[in-house]
């Protein structure tokens, strides 16, 4: 304040004449004069602006001369500061600081939640006049432009093309690495996972040779073998587009880089560990586009699918996910999402990673590094005011209560947790350190899950069980809802197997569908839980006396519809 004139001094003699009391002195210029003018104008103008800032409680600060950060400028875009009169002047890991002409206008107060969201830190508003605002505007003028430099591969239709046409099993793939330069083996490796429907590329260094080796619908295949020379630089290769170091051979290094196809982009997360004979390569490939993903391609059926639509379109609670990693829990999270992501509806997400892109959800990715977990972004989620929130995993207690809370206060929360089947999941909240009073009002429902293959359409064929096996599916029928065994019943049995063809690659499987089990909260499981008399025994018990359709139970209507076979459900289904 002492570097201001008085506010009496500012004001002039009360005549409202533009000099306000000040005239031209005899041994100065009148364009002097001018410019001391033009000085009193701007100190009016900051002694106004500090009375704005008394007035609304908000801090003051000049900018004239404060050192502007070229970060913290990028924190708003040019359009966005000149249409709602606010700047970031400072930002640091945990803090950020906004100036704004008026700082209680909407336009503020979104940019000032927007950023405090983003930044995961403590933000503040201060006053600013327009001489601060306008200085702050000219440093855009001079603020380097950064174009993004993206080490994503391009691979063109007619590459794409050459791979589909020369690829039609693993030894087609052997020929085609055999004949291809060093440089094209990336090309022809991904291409090939692409055309193959891989999940997983995996690059092992063995003593005498590396293996090759795709993950198709779960199971691991020995695809193709590369000479050790050609080792060191694709190595070299995946670890310069993944941003990894290529000098350190000894530690484990996680990347990602990305892949344009004309169909969608393909997030690729890239893990390396050292071994006896060299490193490990893993590629896990993850399309961006999941459009039309429907809960009814995911293999829910009958009672189940109905039941489940119903749980989803409940305003609130928690809808949980179980199943081992792999076994398809986020995905049929996101097939839920796709049900209720309508213009009337907000849907966050916090994933480890984001693993799909879709359109119309905001999609939040938590970063250890910055103390960004589930529990802090679920805490910022919430204050964005979501209808529904999903959270990638609930992991420990903190995250648990938040989630719970959440469910109880109006928002639909859609979540997995690691167990073996749906009735695992209520002991294991429990051994988190959840109060069973909150937990029991709170959970909607739970989907236990897992991923079975599907038989080659090309090559299925009927085929004759063994008496054992044969007895077993008896036993599982035995047991089923009335309803379900009443169909099974009144049909014959017919199972069915493929012996492989040129479309499978002779495996006689192509795809994947999931098998499951969906136990909806009643009466009888809230009183057990608010009793504390919890075991995963009884509370499987109590849902199949309300009609649940066990894992196995749905994998053998599948076998009986020909999408599976026998063998593959008791194989993932112990």
């Amino acid at each position: 304040m002492s570097d201001f004139p008085s506010i009496g001094s500012l004001t002039g003699d009360g005549a409202g004449n533009n000099s306000g009391g000040l005239k031209i002195s005899s041994d100065e210029t009148q364009e002097k004069f001018d410019e001391k003018m033009k000085q009193v104008s701007f100190k009016q103008k900051e002694v106004n602006t500090m009375r704005l800032a008394a007035k609304t409680g908000y801090p003051y600060i000049d900018l004239d001369k404060f050192p502007v950060s070229q970060e913290a400028l990028r924190r708003l875009e040019r359009e966005e500061v000149e249409q709602s009169g606010v700047v970031c002047f400072y930002v640091s890991e945990n803090e950020f600081r906004l100036g704004a002409l008026d700082p209680e206008s909407e336009h503020t107060q979104q940019i000032f939640e927007r950023l405090e969201s983003l930044n995961h830190g403590k933000g503040a508003i201060y006053v600013i006049s327009k001489k601060s605002f306008e200085r702050v505007l000219k440093l855009y003028d001079i603020l380097p432009v950064v174009k993004l430099i993206t080490k994503d591969i391009s691979i063109n239709i007619g590459e794409l093309k050459e791979v589909e046409e020369a690829i039609t099993d693993f030894d087609s793939l052997q020929k085609l690495l055999d004949k291809s330069s060093t440089t094209s083996l990336m090309t022809y490796i991904m291409g090939a996972g692409f055309k193959l429907n891989a999940s997983d590329v995996h690059i092992e260094a063995e003593e005498e040779k590396i293996v090759v080796r795709f993950r198709l619908d779960g199971i691991l295949h020995d695809a193709a073998n590369l000479p050790k020379d050609a080792y060191r630089k694709l190595v070299s290769r995946i670890k310069l587009l993944s941003s990894l170091k290529i000098n350190i051979t000894d530690k484990p290094q996680d990347g990602r880089f990305g892949i344009k196809l004309p169909e969608g982009d393909v997030d690729v997360r890239v893990s390396t560990i050292p071994t006896v004979y060299g490193e490990s390569i893993v590629m896990r490939l993850l399309h961006q586009s999941r459009e039309g993903l429907t809960l009814d391609k995911l293999g829910f059926i009958g009672d189940s699918y109905e039941k489940l639509v119903f749980e989803i379109q409940r305003p609130n609670g928690m809808i949980i996910t179980t199943g081992p990693t792999g076994s398809g829990k986020t995905t049929s999270l996101y097939a839920m999402m796709h049900l209720l992501n309508k213009p009337g509806v907000k849907i966050i997400t916090l994933e480890d990673p984001v693993e799909y892109k879709m359109e119309g959800i905001n999609q939040s990715q938590i970063d250890k590094s910055h103390g960004y977990t589930f529990a802090k972004g679920l805490r910022s989620m919430l204050r964005q005011d979501p209808d529904i929130a999903m959270v990638g995993e609930i992991r420990d207690l903190e995250t648990a209560d938040i989630a719970i809370q959440s469910a109880l206060t109006g928002h639909l929360i859609l979540s997995t947790i690691h167990t073996n089947s749906a009735s695992g999941a209520i002991p294991r909240f429990l051994s988190m350190g959840v109060k069973p009073f909150l937990l029991a009002p709170a959970l909607n429902s739970v989907i236990g899950q897992r991923l079975v293959r599907k038989i080659c359409s090309d090559c299925k064929e009927a085929v004759q069980l063994d008496e054992k096996t044969m007895q077993r599916v008896l036993e599982t029928v035995e047991h089923m809802p009335e309803k379900e065994k009443a169909q099974v019943q009144s049909k014959e049995m017919v199972f069915y197997t493929g012996k492989g063809c040129q479309t499978c690659n002779g495996i006689g499987f192509k795809g994947r569908i999931g098998i499951y089990e969906i136990f909806i909260m009643n009466s009888d499981i809230e009183q057990m839980i608010l009793a504390g008399q919890v075991s995963e025994f009884e509370i499987e018990k109590i849902a199949i006396q309300n009609g649940m359709v066990t894992m196995v139970q749905d994998g053998v209507l599948k076998c009986l519809q020909g999408i599976t076979s026998i063998e593959e459900v008791f194989r993932v289904i112990e």
